[in-house]
């Protein structure tokens, strides 16, 4: 019998599709799920990188593309995990998250944000901040519906928004107006068909922080227009030169919302998988029967261990001061070698305008372009944004002390130091 793409014969199976390529859902690519040739992003920086350091054997890369922070979680949380692991009450499953990690997140809103929350009702836990964003269009997309997003932001919410049938609405974020979504910008059928707003403040990868302003505006908008607001918080702990704004915080915004935040960013709990969900109880209670048929919680352990962490302020205020020293260091360093940075408002990251060429040196197309010559020539790895050209360092590079900092930023601008960049 001549093979076809329902019957394969193992000599066959190489050359033809699998008998189910043709049932794989539009949603992830149909029946040319698996087959794109396109590069992601970060695939090419891996790849340069690897390249990089086989041309140059023994030679150090700096690395500032890193997204996730550099110290694990802190003794006192692993000191708890250790206890927690071993008790026999931790074995079951969670559910939709335990009383005592929910009040211990209702206690840090209160600290840090000033925001009040009841913890049984307005607050719920989740396997990450992540999965949280891609449960929440469940709640609401229906085909044709909008899903307003930001360019550039995390995407995984109107990823799922797509999933469900519904369409995404990119608003962009321009240096012009503060990174802040221009609202009157939003076409009219868009608001008339959008049932959510996605908003990330401190934004990722920009660094702008919200003001309350903005967020008395997104109030006015989401009732104007009927829709739900989802801010993700992830990075608010790491907010520099001003206290933290939770948009829980602004009068009106828990009736129109939800935030998400993390243990991630904040208290080194990257890999743990645990963050919470607060807002309008309806919302919440929504969230949670999404959940509820989608997962069965974190281990309780590990929701026990995030309570120590939660109710010691010292952690967040030592993430916090690490991260703003760095990025100052980093700012100073990457102006003395005509990079033109500022010191963000939040997040760990900071976004420089990526150049255009190197004096009596090569042409950059993009900022795709500059990034890959920086590793192939100097091994700085950085992150390039195709959204205003732009590349990105990242202070959660690996180093043990500040001296070891100072070294690390002093390896920089020697490698740099002899180069003229043209804008």
């Amino acid at each position: 019998m001549t093979p076809t793409t329902d019957t394969i014969s193992p000599s066959a199976e190489n050359a033809a599709d699998p008998y189910f390529q043709k049932l794989f859902a539009e949603r992830i690519g149909g029946a040319g799920y698996g087959k794109s040739t396109a590069i992601y992003k970060f695939e090419k920086i891996k790849r340069a990188k690897r390249a990089a350091l086989e041309a140059n054997p023994g030679g150090q890369l700096l690395d500032f593309g890193i997204g996730e922070n550099d110290e694990p979680a802190p003794a006192s949380v692993r000191r708890a995990m250790e206890r927690e692991i071993n008790e026999p009450a931790n074995r079951g499953y969670a559910d939709n998250g335990i009383p005592e990690y929910k009040e211990a997140a209702a206690r840090t809103m209160r600290r840090e944000y000033g925001v009040a929350l009841d913890p049984a009702t307005e607050v719920n836990h989740c396997i990450g901040s992540k999965p949280a964003l891609a449960l929440i269009p469940g709640m609401f997309i229906n085909p044709g519906d909008v899903c307003i997003m930001t360019v550039p932001g995390y995407p995984v919410a109107g990823t799922w928004a797509r999933y469900f049938g519904g369409e995404v609405h990119q608003a962009p974020l321009e240096a012009a107006n503060d990174f802040l979504v221009d609202l009157d910008a939003i076409p009219a059928d868009a608001r008339r068909r959008a049932k959510l707003l996605v908003l990330n403040y401190p934004n990722s990868p920009t660094g702008a922080l919200a003001t309350e302003d903005f967020y008395r505006r997104v109030i006015d908008f989401a009732h104007e227009n009927d829709l739900v607001v989802v801010n993700d918080a992830a990075h608010l702990v790491l907010t520099y030169g001003r206290k933290p704004l939770s948009f829980l915080a602004v009068e009106g915004a828990r009736e129109v919302g939800l935030e998400t935040h993390t243990m991630s960013k904040g208290f080194d709990m990257i890999g743990w998988r645990l963050g919470f969900l607060a807002g309008h109880a309806r919302l919440v209670s929504a969230f949670a029967d999404m959940k509820d048929n989608t997962d069965s919680g974190q281990f309780i352990a590990i929701q026990k261990a995030a309570t120590v962490a939660l109710d010691d302020p010292t952690i967040p205020a030592a993430t916090r001061a690490k991260y703003e020293r760095r990025l100052r260091k980093l700012v100073a360093t990457l102006n003395e070698v005509g990079l033109r940075a500022q010191m963000p408002g939040g997040t760990y990251f900071l976004m420089v305008k990526s150049p255009r060429a190197v004096k009596g040196g090569p042409t950059f197309e993009n900022a795709e372009a500059a990034g890959q010559w920086l590793i192939r020539d100097k091994l700085i790895c950085t992150v390039p944004y195709a959204e205003g050209e732009m590349l990105r360092f990242s202070a959660t590079y690996v180093a043990s002390t500040e001296a070891d900092e100072d070294a690390l930023m002093g390896e920089l601008k020697g490698r740099l130091g002899g180069v003229e960049f043209e804008f």
